[in-house]
C-alpha cells in the first residue's frame, strides 16, 4: 500500500522450499527474490543470483562476513535474519543450586569450560530432588521436529574448532578431529535429563520447550527463537539466560554463543533489468522505512543491517544475553553446519545419534555416519 508496486509471494509449505523453488523458477513469471540457506544451498543456485556488491541493501550491512560470496567475489546473498544458539538456562534455578550447600560455583560466569559445566551438571541432577525439578538439561528429543538441535547444531561444534585448526572454511572430507568432544557433551545432555535416553525416540522439541518453560529442567539447548516458545509461562524473562555450548576444546574459556545466518536474499539474475531494479528497491524498503523494519522487528528478527537502530531490536531476553557475550569481547562460534554437505549427511548422523542413546548401536557408528558420510554426501553433491 504504502509504495503503490504490486508484489506477490509465494509460500513454500514446511519442508519444501527447494522443491516449490525449482519449480517456480522455471515458469515465465519466476521469482526474482529467494533464498538460500549458505554456501551448500548457493552451490545449486548461483546461476541465478545476481551479483549484489553495487546494491543498496549490501552496503548497509554491518559486516561483510554476512555477505554470501561466490570464489571470484560476486555477492551473490546478504543475510537478512542473525540467529544465536547455545544452552539457555534458567538464572532463578541456577541460583537455587549455587545456594545450597556444597554447589560446585557459586555465579553463572564460573561456568565457562566443559568440565565446569559437567560438574555442575551431574551435581544438580544429583540433587534435583531436592531443587524441585525433573532434570539438569530438558530432554534431547531426537524425533525429527527437534533431532536437527544436534545432527545439525551440536555438531556445528566439532566442525567449528576442526576448521579452526586446520585454518579452512569448508571441506570435502571431514577428519572428526573433536568428535570425542561432540561425544562428551551428548553425553552429559542424555545422562542428565528429564527422561532416560530410551526414551529419546518420541520426545519431541514441544516437549523439550514445555519442560524448560514450565520450571523442570535448569538447561535447555535451543537458540534466540525459541524465546517465543518460553515466554508467558513459569520462568520469568528476567530468569532467561544463555551459556556457550562448551565441548573441552582447548581457549574455550573465551567462546561465546553460536551465531550466523542460513537466511540470505538472493535476487533472480535470470529477471528482466526493470524487474530486478524494482526487486533491489523493495529490498532497500524493507531495510529502511519504518513500517519494513517494524515488520522485521515484530517477526523478533535480529538483522544485519546498519539502518536497524535500537527501537527496531526485538524485545527477547535471550537476544540480550547473545550481546552481552558480545560485548565482553568472547569469540563467537561461526555457522559451519551451513557447510554440511547435504541433509541426508544430518540424516545418517541423527540416525547414529539416537541409536547410541538408546543403546542399540556404538558411538563409531556416529563417527562413521559423520567422516565417511560427509566424504560420499560431499562427492554426490558436487558431482559435475
Amino acid at each position: 500500500d504504502e509504495t503503490g508496486v504490486s508484489t506477490k509471494v509465494v509460500t513454500a509449505a514446511s519442508g519444501t522450499y527447494e522443491s516449490t523453488l525449482k519449480s517456480e523458477i522455471s515458469k515465465k513469471n519466476a521469482p526474482t527474490l529467494f533464498q538460500v540457506n549458505g554456501p551448500v544451498g548457493l552451490a545449486s543456485w548461483s546461476d541465478y543470483c545476481y551479483d549484489l556488491k553495487d546494491s543498496e541493501v549490501y552496503q548497509q550491512l554491518k559486516s561483510d562476513d554476512f555477505a554470501l560470496k561466490s570464489e571470484s567475489g560476486e555477492v551473490k546473498g546478504v543475510a537478512y535474519v542473525i540467529e544465536t544458539y547455545g544452552i539457555i538456562y534458567n538464572k532463578a534455578l541456577l541460583k537455587k543450586y549455587m545456594d545450597m550447600d556444597g554447589a560446585v560455583v557459586k555465579s553463572a560466569e564460573e561456568i565457562n569450560n566443559f568440565d565446569t559445566l559437567k560438574k555442575v551438571v551431574e551435581d544438580i541432577q544429583a540433587k534435583k530432588d531436592d531443587l524441585g525439578i525433573v532434570g539438569a538439561f530438558t530432554s534431547a528429543g531426537m524425533d525429527s521436529s527437534s533431532d536437527w538441535r544436534f545432527k545439525t547444531h551440536l555438531a556445528n561444534l566439532p566442525i567449528y574448532y576442526e576448521y579452526k585448526d586446520r585454518g579452512i572454511e569448508s571441506t570435502d572430507a571431514i577428519e572428526g578431529l573433536y568428535l570425542d568432544n561432540y561425544k562428551n557433551i551428548f553425553d552429559l545432555y542424555i545422562n542428565n535429563a528429564t527422561c532416560e535416553p530410551s526414551l529419546l525416540s518420541g520426545k519431541t522439541a514441544e516437549d523439550a520447550a514445555a519442560e524448560f518453560s514450565l520450571g523442570e529442567a535448569v538447561f535447555y539447548q535451543n537458540g534466540t527463537w525459541a524465546y517465543n516458545d518460553i515466554q508467558g509461562n513459569e520462568v520469568a524473562d528476567e530468569d532467561l539466560g544463555m551459556l556457550p555450548i562448551y565441548i573441552g576444546a582447548e581457549g574455550e574459556e573465551n567462546q561465546g554463543l553460536c551465531t550466523g545466518s542460513e537466511n540470505y536474499w538472493c535476487v533472480n539474475s535470470k529477471a528482466s533489468k526493470e524487474d530486478i531494479e524494482a526487486t533491489l528497491e523493495f529490498l532497500n524498503w524493507v531495510i529502511s522505512s519504518d513500517k519494513g523494519r517494524q515488520a522485521m522487528a515484530d517477526m523478533g528478527f535480529v538483522t544485519p543491517f546498519k539502518t536497524f537502530t535500537e527501537e527496531y531490536v526485538p524485545s527477547n531476553p535471550l537476544v540480550t544475553a547473545s550481546n552481552e557475550y558480545i560485548d565482553a569481547g568472547k569469540e563467537s562460534v561461526a555457522w559451519c553446519f551451513t557447510t554440511m554437505p547435504s541433509e541426508e549427511w544430518k540424516n545418517g548422523v541423527g540416525s547414529a545419534l539416537l541409536e547410541y542413546a538408546q543403546g542399540t548401536g556404538k558411538w563409531d557408528n556416529v563417527k562413521t555416519a559423520f567422516v565417511d558420510g560427509w566424504k560420499t554426501e560431499y562427492a554426490a553433491a558436487n558431482e559435475k
